[in-house]
């Protein structure tokens, strides 16, 4: 029997607009019926929208609760090491409710620091389970790397300036036998024989190019045409990355990607700060998708991205919180207003509407995690969608405002009443139905001070390590 949702307004998307006393009916896990309601709702006003999508994340926790604050990414990468996750099930199961309790249906997660506690294929069967209890999808892949685990070069200098025991301490969490290209392939299709399925979609996902060799760049492209398999990699995120990638790749690294085959449909780019006009031609004519992380961004002093010049261009646009959103709260209804606002436009001069912001993100985050539909909210369409609490979104109801520009003038997270994917209410009254979200951050809570008592070695390296690093990267930039 087919479940209906009633809405005061209900946002099909940009193409089909706004509903009004609207009815949404849907079974199976699909849209069966959008109508115009045969009377107006009754009791609180609801506002139902296209799910929206994270898709740029690393199910990790809050990276400020271990010191990692204000600090660039090359340091804050190494610091935050210390959030190293005591528990894969808690950790992810906490970082993807909080997605989902921000309106998410699907989430990236690009998994960077895996715990150490278990094979990688069980640790991604644990984070497949964590999705699957808290009901959205997600898109999975190792963030692989084979080169340069200190700094972009040499890491010698960084260790040696290290007490004996704070190297071996260090080296012990950052320099480890990389995995050659084949065994990275493999592993992949592993995890993806062990997890993949309707709402996980299995991907390549080499680190950076700083971070990864070309022969396993070339592996990845390689695999990527001829299995179809979705590639997701972080690019020209610092101002650090844009210089090792000029002297490393004269020809222009971009240019590189597109050489081997790497730029395609199948790809898509977090960040790309730094990347220039050419390159965004060049990413564009590919047809991969840029997902822009702006709290992030700002967190980390990486600098704004060129996300208007890239919507120029053609580039398809997507928006991720990155574990990193303005309150390190997950809250993808914030990322995506300010976003709006920084590249919204110039004056008169407008990039896109709001109502056009809106669907390209979630049609391109869709893309991007490999989600069905293009998140319009249609008959025949995932029942993958939000109910906003419309009477706090427009609290005053002097005179009609469009709802979608009240949403992107002061919608947030705590307005999310309701979360459906796949035609499951995975949150209902702003709490999550599939885990009880409260209680694993309390346990993980209790884990993470009593690991952090473990892990001194790191801490005690810490003011050295960090001083070192600053002067290595300096120095990177001054001898440019």
């Amino acid at each position: 029997m087919a479940t209906e949702v009633l809405a005061s307004s209900l946002f099909c998307g940009p193409d089909r607009g706004l509903v009004e006393n609207a009815v949404l009916r849907h079974e199976g896990g699909a849209i069966t019926e959008i109508a115009e309601s045969a009377a107006p709702p009754t009791g609180r006003r609801a506002l139902v929208v296209p799910a929206l999508i994270n898709a740029h994340d690393h199910a990790r926790p809050t990276a400020s609760s271990f010191g990692a604050v204000g600090l660039p990414l090359e340091s804050w990468i190494m610091r935050s090491a210390l959030g190293t996750p005591v528990d894969p099930y808690l950790t992810a199961a906490s970082a993807l409710a909080r997605s989902a309790r921000a309106g998410c249906a699907a989430m990236m997660v690009h998994y960077t620091r895996p715990s150490g506690r278990m094979p990688l294929v069980e640790e991604a069967r644990a984070i497949a389970k964590a999705a699957s209890d808290v009901g959205i999808r997600i898109a999975f892949a190792i963030a692989v790397r084979d080169q340069n685990p200190i700094v972009y070069g040499d890491g010698e200098p960084i260790l040696s300036a290290l007490a004996a025991e704070d190297r071996r301490d260090v080296e012990a969490m950052f320099v480890r036998s990389p995995m050659s290209p084949k065994e990275y392939i493999d592993l992949t299709d592993a995890i993806a024989a062990a997890i993949a399925g309707p709402k996980v979609d299995v991907q390549l996902g080499p680190a950076g190019v700083q971070w990864c060799s070309k022969p396993l760049l070339e592996a990845v492209a390689e695999n990527s045409a001829r299995t179809g398999r979705r590639v997701h990699m972080h690019l020209l995120e610092t101002i650090y990355q844009r210089a090792w990638a000029d002297q490393n790749y004269p020809q222009g690294i971009v240019r590189y990607l597109n050489d081997i085959g790497f730029l395609s449909e199948r790809l898509t780019l977090a960040h790309c700060i730094h990347a220039r006009p050419d390159e965004l031609e060049m990413i564009a004519e590919s047809g991969a998708r840029i997902v822009t992380n702006f709290s992030s961004n700002m967190h980390l002093r990486s600098g704004l991205a060129p996300i208007a010049a890239a919507r120029r261009c053609g580039c398809g646009i997507a928006v991720g919180v990155d574990g990193l959103a303005l309150d390190e709260d997950d809250d993808a209804l914030r990322e995506m207003r300010l976003v709006q606002g920084v590249h919204g436009g110039l004056g008169f001069k407008r990039t896109w509407t709001n109502q056009e912001f809106f669907g390209l993100a979630t049609r391109n985050g869709r893309k991007a995690t490999g989600a069905p539909g293009t998140g319009e909210l249609a008959a025949g369409a995932p029942a993958d969608f939000v109910t906003i609490d419309l009477d706090r979104l427009d609290r005053d109801q002097i005179m009609p405002v469009d709802p979608i520009d009240l949403l992107f003038a002061r919608g947030n997270a705590s307005m999310v009443r309701d979360v459906v994917v796949d035609g499951r209410t995975v949150v209902s009254e702003g709490r999550c139905t599939g885990v009880d979200l409260p209680a694993i951050e309390q346990e993980l809570r209790g884990m993470y001070r009593a690991g952090a008592r473990q892990m001194t070695g790191l801490q005690r390296a810490w003011p050295q390590l960090s001083a070192s690093l600053q002067n290595w990267f300096e120095m990177q930039l001054d001898c440019r």
